[in-house]
């Protein structure tokens, strides 16, 4: 869990994923034929075969906010990037790339359950004044939230799960694939989290015939939670569908005779809210037989997202089974 812990602490806002994708290069690049970056930023990293273009999907990025405005006291108004509650964000520490910390308060006129938002929120740096803050951070730069990362049991707890779980399985299979006939092609993206704009201008460029994401999903395990059948320590979940995408059925069955005949820990994913690299990658260009594969989260979006040891090596297990079949379309 060493390289997992690494990952999730690494800042990676969306459109600021450079730091972490250098440290996916550092990781890859003894265990591949080729890697790059596009324009947009994507790191792609090939194992050359012969046989069906794959691609497979994580995206690096995450939830952030972004410094829109100091006043004169030195207080930081922001900007959030991606999916951030207001209430998650209250009064949670944030750190800046250059290492600044702050901590998000609100103004104390705002009552709390009626008319909390960001536009009356912000981030206090501990400066005194717009001289000594804009010494220290700038418009534009960007935050992250601060959640250590621990291993409670069976379990582990951090910030950016979301979906550094996903580009620790891409980074372990990689590794882990010794030879294949497959055309692998293996895409850390950016951007997700505004829209899923690495996914799509990836997908364009590559062109695979089949592609996977490997993402993130909630629970239906905790009290009081929306229905749902996706439950920790239960295996990997096998995408059927989400806002983003519906699942091609053949390759979702093929992923789960995979499972089945390797003894796989899986379950079933119908997300009826959110979306992954998968919904861009099914219908960039003349589009993909588009599957993905998921990790059950619970918090997800809080600091402390909280996963199963067992889930995420089933994931990883699941994936390498996958990358050494040639899956023929139905």
């Amino acid at each position: 869990m060493q390289l997992l812990e690494k990952l999730t602490q690494i800042s990676g806002v969306s459109a600021n994923e450079n730091e972490i994708s250098e440290y996916i290069i550092n990781e890859i690049k003894n265990h591949c034929d080729e890697y790059w970056k596009d324009n947009l930023g994507n790191l792609i990293v090939h194992k050359k075969g012969d046989g069906k273009k794959i691609l497979i999907s994580a995206h690096m990025d995450e939830i952030g906010l972004m410094a829109n405005y100091i006043d004169d006291k030195g207080f930081v108004r922001f900007a959030s990037v991606g999916g951030v509650d207001v209430y998650t964000a209250l009064y949670q520490r944030v750190v800046f790339s250059n290492g600044v910390e702050g901590c998000v308060c609100h103004e104390s006129k705002t009552d709390l359950k009626k008319d909390l938002k960001f536009t009356n929120m912000y981030i206090d740096i501990g400066a005194s004044s717009k001289s000594e803050a804009e010494a220290k951070i700038l418009m534009g730069d960007v935050a992250v939230f601060k959640g250590d990362f621990s291993v409670i049991g069976s379990k582990v707890v951090s910030k950016a799960l979301d979906n550094r779980l996903g580009v620790y399985a891409l980074i372990e299979t990689i590794k882990k694939i010794s030879s294949n006939t497959l055309d692998l092609y293996f895409l850390f993206s950016v951007q997700e989290e505004i829209g899923l704009k690495g996914a799509m201008a990836s997908s364009y460029s590559i062109k695979p015939d089949i592609a996977i994401s490997v993402d993130v999903t909630d629970t239906g395990d905790t009290p009081g939670c929306e229905t749902m059948d996706i439950k920790l320590g239960d295996g990997v979940a096998i995408k059927i569908m989400d806002k983003s995408v519906i699942t091609h059925k053949g390759l979702r069955d093929f992923l789960t005779r995979t499972a089945k005949d390797n003894s796989i820990a899986h379950q079933f994913e119908i997300l009826s809210f959110g979306g992954t690299d998968a919904g861009a990658m099914q219908t960039t260009g003349s589009g993909a037989v588009t599957g993905a594969l998921s990790i059950p989260v619970r918090y997800i979006h809080t600091p402390c997202e909280t996963a199963s040891v067992s889930d995420i090596e089933a994931c990883i297990k699941l994936l390498c089974e996958f990358c050494k079949k040639d899956f023929i379309f139905a």
